[in-house]
């Protein structure tokens, strides 16, 4: 079981995409006090009912589904639905995938329709029911190979670029209607995604830290939440440099297998 979070509980309503493993889980968890309402979307439906479980088991009152977020009638339909039933506070566009070293047409493609598609599927119908209603809280996870794209996942890290300048950019517009939007760039967090991964991972966290970190940040409205802070400058550095210099370093990073 997650061990629970000591970041101030400051949302009631908490919708989360991507929520049956990894960061998704964890935020779950973080979010489930006693008073607080969770709706949990995922692909895998017995491991959903797992977190939904633990979730409950703190308090919280959950309901779960498991939905495809590319489908985007499905996703409106039932962020719709989720606030009908209570008022949505906070939506977390999570969920995302990586591919290992295939990234062929079918699962550039694949990468695109979730990471990117899938977060528009999740934040436009929360924009409208958040100008409508003049306030709520929208977090995006983005990454840190959102800053420099890299030889061995060119389509991940062009999906997590596009949700970070959309995001930023979301931020600026909507600050005057009420609205509050974060962008999330982790380094490597521990999850289904990086167990695969045989390569060394600078600065691996924990799911559960990255959950409080994000937390925290959400809480305090801040507009990039960007760790952990080492991973965060040197990547910033590779973006900054040079093209010729940043791609030879690029070409000589560790590769997945």
């Amino acid at each position: 079981m997650l061990a629970r979070m000591t970041s101030p509980q400051t949302f009631r309503h908490i919708l989360i995409t991507g929520a049956s493993s990894g960061i998704g889980e964890a935020l779950a968890a973080a979010y489930a006090v006693p008073g607080s309402t969770l709706s949990l979307s995922g692909r895998d439906g017995a491991r959903l009912d797992a977190v939904a479980a633990s979730c409950r088991a703190r308090g919280a009152q959950v309901d779960t589904i498991t939905l495809d977020v590319t489908d985007r009638t499905a996703m409106a339909a039932w962020i719709s639905a989720r606030h009908n039933v209570q008022a949505l506070d906070l939506v977390i566009a999570n969920a995302g995938v990586s591919a290992g070293l295939d990234e062929s047409g079918d699962a550039t493609r694949r990468i695109f329709a979730i990471n990117l598609d899938g977060v528009v599927n999740t934040v436009m119908p929360a924009l409208e029911i958040f100008r409508s209603q003049r306030h709520g809280s929208i977090a995006l996870i983005s990454s840190l190979a959102s800053f420099r794209g890299i030889g061995s996942a060119p389509a991940y890290c062009a999906s997590k670029a596009a949700v970070r300048v959309w995001g930023e950019g979301l931020r600026s517009a909507l600050a005057p209607e009420g609205v509050d939007v974060s962008v999330v760039c982790p380094g490597f967090v521990v999850s289904r995604m990086t167990d695969v991964h045989k390569f060394y991972m600078p600065f691996l966290m924990s799911a559960e830290k990255a959950a409080g970190i994000i937390q925290s940040g959400i809480a305090a409205n801040r507009g990039r939440i960007a760790f952990p802070w080492p991973m965060m400058a040197a990547i910033w550095m590779l973006a900054a440099m040079p093209d010729a210099f940043a791609g030879a370093l690029a070409r000589i990073l560790p590769k997945k297998d």
